[in-house]
């Protein structure tokens, strides 16, 4: 047992802050004493630019990784579907908390549908999976940019900005707020992103003491269906900004992989799910990859990439 006070780095937000107290108090009731670091990333200080206009990865992690590297924190929290499926060297993945709820949900100012929205209907997401499936399913809609925290996209949906919005249900539920969703769109609709619902806890790799602390935070469910989600999308090679959708999950004994790619459109959708041995999530995740790349699959993340790079140069 660490006689000093650990420091953990997180992002300012108050989902972030919320996640980091979670394992404050998680490592309280292990005898560890622990305080928040607060650190601004690129993504927050601009959040009035697109994700695409700020680069393609680690925009919500970067700093703070580098606060780790250069020893201000001994451990920091991400939001893992945030973290790039590349790890920073020296750096590794300590612990994977029990995953909260994965799906995403559809919140609207008149209490409708997604199929009840009516034609046209603008609907805020900054997610470019999930713009994607929604246009598989309602291709008349309009998808308009959506960034900044729970208040400030649930007040711009109320001040009429939107007619509807999506957002992870993992968010609405730590802060309280899961009774203001309209519906669940997951799995009928959305998949969700490889990791959502997960909390990463990230340290060094030569920290042995600080990993051993926080070895019994770790969920070895939890963390092989991520394993298996973020495999499969290493495997596309799709980085952060394709539509590319994945949800793993334990059935009977059995880690089943469901994977989605989309054409940035909505317009094609390749799919592809597979089960496999709970003690081999990688080999499940580069599985599907592989079964979804001899479908089509680079070609779709090839298309979502050129996007990407337009949008960016037209921010």
């Amino acid at each position: 047992m660490t006689s000093r006070r650990l420091r953990i780095g997180t992002r300012g937000s108050q989902l972030a802050r919320w996640q980091a107290e979670w394992v404050r108090t998680q490592l309280q009731e292990l005898g560890i004493e622990a305080e928040l670091v607060l650190i601004t990333t690129s993504g927050d200080r601009h959040q009035q630019w697109s994700v695409e206009a700020l680069g393609t990865t680690g925009v919500f992690t970067k700093e703070i990784q580098q606060a780790l590297l250069s020893r201000e924190i001994d451990l920091a929290v991400h939001s893992l579907k945030d973290l790039p499926t590349r790890s920073v060297p020296g750096l590794t993945i300590a612990a994977i908390p029990l995953r909260g709820p994965v799906e995403d949900m559809l919140i609207t100012r008149g209490g409708r549908s997604l199929m009840e929205l009516p034609p046209g209907a603008t609907v805020g997401t900054g997610s470019r999976r999930r713009a994607a499936q929604l246009l598989f399913h309602r291709p008349d809609l309009k998808i308009v940019p959506l960034r900044g925290n729970l208040d400030t996209r649930l007040r711009r949906l109320q001040e009429g900005v939107f007619d509807a919005i999506v957002v992870a249900a993992a968010g609405l539920a730590r802060l309280g707020r899961l009774g203001e969703a309209t519906q669940n769109l997951t799995p009928d609709y959305l998949l969700p992103a490889p990791g959502q619902g997960a909390l990463a806890i990230e340290a060094l790799e030569s920290a042995a003491e600080v990993l051993e602390l926080l070895a019994p935070l770790n969920d070895p469910c939890t963390a092989a269906e991520v394993t298996a989600e973020r495999t499969a999308l290493a495997a596309l090679s799709a980085g952060c900004l394709a539509p590319v959708a994945t949800w793993a999950r334990l059935v009977q004994g059995q880690l089943i992989l469901t994977a989605r790619v989309l054409s940035p459109d909505g317009a094609e959708k390749l799919e592809v799910t597979c089960s496999g041995e709970l003690s081999h999530p990688k080999r499940l995740g580069e599985k599907v990859g592989k079964l979804l790349k001899a479908q089509g699959a680079d070609r779709l993340v090839s298309m979502a990439r050129t996007s990407a790079e337009k949008a960016a140069s037209e921010d």
